[in-house]
């Protein structure tokens, strides 16, 4: 019965909690900035996350990966977080989510 008072570990409270890193350059959380191309959580709070940055050699690299597994260590359930870095595919403005287009003042016009 303790487990049903406890909320389940979902992707989506982990995807939550890394809305709140904000990368320094741009100034906008990782999520909607398409930086995060996967949460996975595992039994036994086990958590991967694979993301990516703007550039390869992105001086934020370490902030934006530590930052990353700060906030899913912040979720209740996790007990352990596994940040993976990739290059693939490369990240570019058409992976932001509207409201971080807006917030850039990037037109949503494609022809990226």
């Amino acid at each position: 019965m303790a487990d049903e008072a406890e909320p389940k570990l979902d992707d989506e409270k982990v995807t939550d909690a890394l809305r709140l890193v904000i990368d320094p350059e741009l100034g906008y959380n990782i999520v909607d900035l398409g930086l995060v191309y996967a949460v996975l959580v595992n039994d036994g709070g086990v958590v991967n996350i694979v993301m990516t940055t703007t550039t390869r050699g992105c001086p934020a690299t370490n902030y934006l990966k530590e930052g990353a597994r700060d906030a899913a260590w912040s979720v209740p359930g996790v007990e352990f977080v596994d940040v993976t870095l990739t290059y693939e595919p490369p990240w570019s403005p058409e992976k932001m989510s509207s409201g971080a287009k807006e917030h850039l003042g990037i037109a949503d016009s494609g022809g990226w």
